[in-house]
């Protein structure tokens, strides 16, 4: 373990826990069994983006829903696994499926079931709002909130470390990356 900056240039892949992280943590449950989450537009292009650019984005979460799918989706990320309880194998899986040092892959987490996964990990790190003990695992807490902005702020700064961030003014949209599968 180097200086941070210089281990973000050597990011293999993200992991993302879902609720407060990609989300403030609020959810509303349907009378359909499903649930509401509010997202942060800024983190979903951060992660469309990457995913445009060729980059490895895994989501793990005890969370479930087809809304959840339904934007993962639409960002372009594929490699996602609701309703977990047993994260830190899946994640291992993940990473021996895909041929990914653990030492350079990055898991944001917020809470307590995130931290077994933190600790196996290279680069952890959190959102400002997380757990005091997830603060305490992380070697990065972004100055943002889960669901404000967090998620992005990681994802940018490893982009812009690689020299990938902001290389086009084209964007990424949902149907822009429908169109590119």
């Amino acid at each position: 373990m180097g200086n941070f900056k210089e281990d973000i240039a050597r990011c293999e892949a993200f992991v993302f826990d879902v609720d407060g992280v990609m989300t403030d943590g609020g959810i509303i449950p349907t009378l359909e069994g499903d649930f509401i989450r509010r997202y942060n537009a800024k983190d979903g292009y951060a992660l469309a983006y990457a995913v445009k650019h060729g980059y490895k984005i895994c989501i793990i979460t005890g969370g479930r829903g087809r809304n959840l799918e339904h934007r993962l989706e639409m960002l372009g990320i594929r490699d996602y696994f609701t309703d977990c309880m047993d994260k830190i194998t899946t994640m291992r899986e993940y990473f021996a499926k895909n041929g990914i040092n653990a030492e350079n892959a990055i898991y944001m987490g917020d809470d307590i079931p995130d931290l077994e996964c933190m600790r196996a990990v290279g680069i952890p790190v959190c959102p400002a709002d997380a757990a005091m003990e997830v603060i305490e695992a992380s070697r990065y807490v972004s100055e943002y909130n889960g669901g404000q902005g967090a998620v992005r702020d990681i994802v940018e700064q490893v982009l812009r470390a690689k020299g990938d961030w902001a290389k086009d003014s084209m964007g990424v949209t949902p149907s822009s990356l429908c169109a590119s599968r």
